[in-house]
């Protein structure tokens, strides 16, 4: 620092400037500087310009002298920070900052100024000590190093412990570990997995390359590899470089010599006190893997362990739950001549994947074939028994000779018996294959859907009653029964809610879909399954899904576009409304155009007729050939002898305008006795 004698700046200063220089600074190596923030001038002792490598005559008291040894950035940086603590009241701040040296070098500088401010708070002087910071500075980038190091490792660890939290099967936990994802996160060239089985351990994942013992899937615990040294210690080996692996385990040396790997890493994975695997971690460089890396992988091990038992039980659970599924659901099929039948099953993907949908077809007497859909509330194994025994119970009736109505009715009556609150849908078709009369029943089930021959899909509206269970409770027991025909090619599709549904979409939407799906896939009933299957699989979540697909075979009906069938029960307006609206949907089906409500207005007439003045059921059916010059041929049957005849209503009469308005709509009709009974028939020509 210049002494008292040293001639006075021109400009004004205190008289006490600068600050006495002190000994003690220069004997610690610092130097020290007063800077008077009137005048600007800032002095520098000579200690001080050492540090910044000034001679003394190249300093002159001005702070932007100092521009040729501290870069701008460091002095922007360094301006900000002292101009906040003069402003924000502050008595002293800190800084480090690096200089430029004369051979260019950069050294890193600290500086500690305290602020002498007036009566009134204004700052008017800083007095302080800059030093060279290089060795503190070293060690402290040496901590920080080893801090971000720790950190480094401790989110290793905590990143793939969270992303094994989302991995239910040992396939995941593999994913998670081996992908390209899982290396990178690990920092690892390669990973390979092997779990403990008898006393061997059986490799289930050999990462990106064959870092394993060259076509040998199982090694034994005593083999001299560094997995089975690892289970039979329970400690980890570490082998720190490629020199070690060749000399130590030369069996190994052949398959680790041509990969990219310069040190390896072997853990074991230990559960409740028992190894159930082990697991290698290959990694490019060759290191002695330091204490706290060692103590990383420890915990890493553990972490993998803890995930890779709760998977293995996982999948314990699921091939225990899979066999229960599979041992409820029919071992097979049983051939029929007159169709191609297909059905699949799919699992749901979350839960234990066992759930109460079921499929079965069952023989019938005289040549029928019964089909049945099902799905009992819930996604565990009750369900599944409750499903189980459903099933029998309906193949019991069925195979009784029992009507659909009554089949239905009874399995109903069961389920209410069994004392649980659970409740299933299901849908019970009747098929006479030579004729293609089909009698459906449906338990608050899905309508069901066919596609025809020529290619048009639609749903079939069948009338329904409360689910199984549902209905014993409420003593509504009296389930309708819908006829319809299916020609030859005709394809009658069964599926339980999982094959439709999706989160957040709406029923009708996946229903709208799946007929798009029916009408746009193959013919082969096989085929057709599996594409049905797989424009769910990738979407499936929360509920499983049965299907059951039936084609009628024999030569297609080229004569005919569409034929229906379907018996209307007395005293049921619900089975009255189901038929109009089979009616209405069958018929601008096969494209009647515009005569689509006359049919279905002379339709509900003849069938209401029916039904007021015999004691039976009605029994209607439609027939719409193909040809340029269309004729729909609708009849209505019923059990009464008595033909019916045409009459002019009077002014006040209210009957005789039936068979008026269908004098008026059809093209023609007319009456034939059959049997005991009689047939009502009209045709319109719908070109």
């Amino acid at each position: 620092m210049a002494d008292r004698g040293a001639k006075r700046p021109t400009v004004s200063v205190p008289d006490d400037w600068p600050a006495h220089p002190d000994l003690t600074l220069a004997l610690n190596g610092m130097g020290g500087f007063d800077w008077d923030l009137d005048s600007g001038l800032m002095h520098l002792d000579p200690p001080a310009l050492e540090v910044f490598d000034l001679r003394p005559g190249e300093y002159d008291d001005r702070p932007a002298t100092l521009g040729c040894r501290v870069p701008d950035y460091e002095a922007a940086r360094l301006e900000a920070l002292v101009t906040r603590a003069l402003k924000d009241g502050s008595h002293s701040y800190g800084a480090y900052f690096r200089v430029r040296l004369r051979d260019g070098a950069l050294r890193w500088t600290h500086a500690q100024g305290s602020i002498r401010r007036d009566a009134i708070g204004r700052p008017r002087r800083v007095i302080g000590v800059v030093r060279d910071a290089t060795g503190e500075y070293a060690q402290a980038a040496e901590r920080i190093a080893v801090t971000e190091e720790r950190r480094r490792h401790t989110s290793i660890v905590e990143r793939t412990t969270a992303a094994l939290a989302h991995a239910r099967t040992v396939g995941e936990v593999i994913g998670v570990l081996a992908g390209d994802e899982g290396l990178n996160r690990l920092g690892a060239e390669n990973v390979i997995l092997g779990l403990v089985e008898a006393g061997r351990i059986r490799l289930v994942s050999e990462g990106r390359a064959g870092s394993y013992v060259p076509d040998l899937e199982y090694t034994r615990v005593g083999d001299e590899f560094p997995m089975s040294e690892v289970v039979r210690t329970l400690t980890p080996r570490f082998v720190r470089s490629r020199a070690e692996f060749r000399d130590n385990y030369p069996r190994l040396w052949p398959a680790v010599e041509p990969l990219n790997v310069g040190s390896g890493a072997y853990l074991p994975l230990i559960a409740q006190g028992r190894p159930i695997g082990v697991i290698g971690l290959f990694f490019e460089r060759e290191t002695d893997f330091p204490d706290q890396e060692r103590n990383v992988l420890v915990a890493l091990g553990s972490s993998i362990a803890q995930s890779l038992a709760r998977a293995m039980l996982y999948d314990q659970e699921h091939e225990i739950a899979a066999g229960l599924q599979q041992a409820m659901l029919p071992r097979r099929i049983p051939g029929v001549v007159e169709a191609q039948i297909a059905v699949r099953y799919r699992s749901a993907r979350m839960g234990r994947d066992i759930g109460g949908d079921w499929y079965d077809v069952i023989p019938l007497p005289d040549g029928r074939v019964a089909a049945v859909i099902g799905d009992v509330q819930g996604h565990d194994t009750q369900a599944a028994a409750l499903m189980g025994q459903l099933r029998i119970v309906l193949r019991a009736y069925a195979a009784e000779g029992h009507a659909p109505a009554t089949v239905m009715a009874r399995a109903s009556a069961f389920l209410n018996e069994l004392d649980t609150d659970r409740f299933a849908t299901c849908t019970y078709v009747d098929a006479d294959l030579a004729t293609g009369a089909a009698r459906f029943v449906r338990a608050g089930h899905l309508d069901p859907m066919v596609r025809h021959a020529e290619g048009i899909c639609r749903r079939l509206p069948v009338a329904g009653g409360l689910p199984l269970g549902l209905s014993s409770e409420f003593r509504l027991l009296d389930y309708p029964v819908t006829t319809v025909h299916l020609a030859p090619g005709d394809t009658l599709v069964l599926c339980t809610d999982g094959l439709v549904e999706e989160p957040g979409a709406d029923l009708d939407a996946g229903l709208r879909h799946l007929a798009r799906e029916v009408r746009d896939g193959p013919s082969d009933v096989q085929q057709l399954a599996d594409r049905l299957c797989e424009s769910v699989d990738g979407r499936r979540g929360e509920d499983d899904m049965a299907l059951l697909l039936l084609r009628r075979l024999g030569p297609p009906e080229h004569d005919t576009a569409g034929r229906l069938r379907q018996h209307v029960a007395p005293a049921d307006p619900a089975a009255l409304s189901s038929a109009r609206h089979m009616i209405r949907a069958a018929v601008r089906a096969w494209g009647a155009g515009d005569r689509a409500e006359e049919v279905e207005l002379v339709a509900d007439e003849l069938i209401t007729n029916a039904l007021l003045h015999t004691d039976g059921e009605a029994v209607v059916s439609l027939r719409m050939p193909h040809g340029a010059e269309r004729r729909l041929r609708l009849e209505v049957e019923d059990g009464a002898s008595s033909l019916p005849r045409r009459r002019e209503p009077g002014e006040s009469g209210v009957s005789g305008r039936g068979l008026l308005l269908v004098d008026r709509l059809a093209d023609v009709w007319g009456v034939e006795p059959r049997g005991g009974g009689k047939c009502v028939w009209c045709e319109f020509n719908c070109p």
